[in-house]
């Protein structure tokens, strides 16, 4: 069962916010999450972190200005997830703005595997994007700091690589000719959370810059960089990121320019393919609705396809691609919840008290969508998570979900440490990663698995915990906050506001089948609530957990509760929680 906690809020930072002019709620809730100062929740481009700070930016810079200069061919390689996909666009994009001669190439998940790997380094160097002859520049995005072997064999053809990633490094360091990661060793970049598609961007502002110094803009206009930024924070979001004030700036102007109509083509057919509206462009939109439709091509078919849509700037074939998109991503839906049925049957009778991990197998789960599985796994039951299944080339790919308080790839190193040739190849971050097993493995991996687990975890972790901003005044439950949180850029590191607080359920009824949609009331007032995809019944008295909801419905706007998670309130009834 999990527990209801509230979130620390130092009374200093809250006093200085309000000083400095912020309503008292919104300098809570900011101080609640670090924020000291205004101007660290301001989010204006002046405020990001300048490019030179990111170690061999400059190096990076000077390789792409010397390709311009020379007419180089230049072939991204990008990722099959939305990240990658929004890198890609944002690297076309860019780098033709900018003068270079640039096409791209992503490995195909189910054929391919991910990243730079030797077999995607020989058909680039093939026809059609060897074409009369090899590229020039291979430049990874979102992937790359692994890939030792491919850059090797790109380096045998005569091929340079420019690795961009964000990826944590493994012991080696490819050969690359440039490596641009706030990762890497040696970097002090203050924002170590930049998503693939940011350090692409990052690398774009430096490549700029050069280009200026170089006198390339003496008698023309600079290309306006800030056109990008829609992709930038869809790839950012979609990624789950942390989003630190750097982060929350990318994605801040990039909702600007979705609300004020500037956001390219394909964002806003993938808008339309969801049902929602640009000009109401909010973190939920690109976390929840355009980045499963992006994903679902990598995940079912062929993320060229995503990245087509972000590419074109015809309206008409943005549209269809997106239609292709989203029926990708129904497809990915239903494969998901058949997954997930089989998964269940199979840990029917698993109990989180008798293990600190869970590793599920089936041979013929589709590899591009075990992660998803993973997540859904990982929320149920609270646990480390790793999903297995087959692959074309006989191994197992894994993919995995931590929770906090489990740095998930440090955790798979050192089952790697132990167990040499047990881990064929992973990577990742602390809360998701990827790996590759040698068939038949998957219990001996499973148990070397729950041993790492047992020893670096701290018991206290399994315990789930809902963390939520306490009590909200009764005059603050109104439509106009609801937008205004509804705006606002939360996330990854950045949590939501969720406020918890005792209320009396006067009237329940079940709708569509459902959802539960209810009349809660509290020292005299009344709230309209929706517990989503829960319709069994609650008691007469509840501790809910809740986000406030602005509804718009027939042109009225109203405030509604989402109900996130519920308690039976002076000890009524069995304690249950959802979602």
């Amino acid at each position: 069962m999990p527990v209801i906690t509230t979130r620390p809020c130092p009374a200093d930072a809250r006093a200085a916010l309000e000083q400095a002019g912020l309503a008292p709620a919104w300098a809570r809730l900011y101080a609640a999450r670090g924020v000291t100062h205004p101007e660290q929740v301001a989010h204006r481009l002046p405020q990001l972190l300048p490019p030179a700070g990111l170690l061999h930016i400059e190096r990076a810079a000077t390789l792409l200005a010397d390709a311009i200069r020379d007419n180089k061919r230049l072939l991204i390689v990008a990722d099959y997830d939305a990240d990658g996909a929004t890198a890609c666009a944002v690297g076309v994009r860019g780098l033709t703005l900018l003068g270079a001669r640039v096409a791209y190439l992503v490995p195909n998940r189910l054929e391919h595997g991910y990243g730079l790997t030797p077999d995607i380094v020989r058909l680039a160097a093939e026809p059609p994007f060897g074409d009369k002859r090899r590229p020039d520049l291979l430049v990874t995005v979102d992937n790359g700091i692994a890939a030792v072997e491919g850059v090797a064999a790109a380096n045998a053809l005569g091929i340079p690589v420019l690795v961009t990633d964000h990826h944590l490094p493994g012991d080696t360091l490819p050969d690359a000719a440039c490596i641009v990661n706030p990762n890497q060793p040696g970097c002090g970049f203050a924002s170590k959370n930049l998503a693939g598609v940011g350090v692409m961007f990052y690398v774009l502002l430096a490549l700029r810059a050069e280009l200026r110094r170089r006198g390339t803009y003496a008698e023309k206009a600079e290309p306006d960089l800030r056109s990008l930024l829609d992709l930038v924070a869809l790839g950012t979001v979609a990624d789950v990121v942390k989003l630190d004030a750097n982060n929350r700036t990318l994605v801040e102007q990039g909702l600007a320019r979705m609300r004020a109509g500037k956001a390219s083509a394909g964002v806003n057919a993938l808008f339309r393919a969801a049902g929602r509206e640009p000009a109401r462009a909010t973190v939920f939109d690109l976390g929840f609705m355009l980045g499963p439709r992006l994903n679902a091509a990598g995940r079912i078919d062929d993320m060229a396809l995503g990245i087509e849509c972000l590419l074109t700037d015809d309206p008409a074939t943005a549209q269809q691609l997106a239609q292709q998109l989203d029926t990708l991503n129904r497809e990915r839906r239903s494969i998901e919840a058949s997954m997930q049925d089989e998964a269940l049957a199979i840990l029917d009778g698993f109990r989180p008290a008798d293990a600190v991990s869970l590793t599920a197998w089936q041979a013929d789960w589709h590899v591009g969508v075990i992660g998803i599985l993973a997540s859904r796994l990982k929320d149920k039951f609270h646990r480390p998570t790793i999903v297995l299944a087959a692959s074309e080339n006989g191994e197992l790919k894994g993919s995995g979900r931590s929770i906090p308080g489990l740095h998930l790839r440090d955790a798979l190193d050192l089952v790697d440490k132990r167990h040499p040739g047990l881990i064929i190849k992973f990577g990742g971050h602390a809360m998701a990663a990827g790996l590759s097993l040698p068939a038949g493995r998957h219990a001996e991996f499973g148990l070397a698995f729950e041993a790492v687990v047992r020893e670096l975890i701290d018991p206290a972790d399994l315990e789930g915990v809902i963390e939520t901003d306490g009590e909200l005044e009764l005059a603050e439950h109104r439509y106009e906050f609801a937008e205004q949180l509804d705006h606002a850029v939360w996330g990854q590191g950045f949590p939501a506001p969720l406020f918890s607080a005792t209320f009396d359920v006067v009237a329940q009824r079940v709708v569509g089948e459902k959802h539960l949609k209810l009349k809660l009331a509290r020292e005299g007032e009344q709230f309209e609530a929706m517990h989503f995809f829960h319709p069994e019944p609650l008691p007469e008295r509840i501790r809910a957990v809740y986000a406030l909801m602005p509804n718009t419905f027939n042109g009225q706007c109203s405030l509604q509760l989402k109900l996130q998670h519920w308690e039976a309130a002076d000890g009524e009834g069995d304690k249950k929680g959802a979602e």
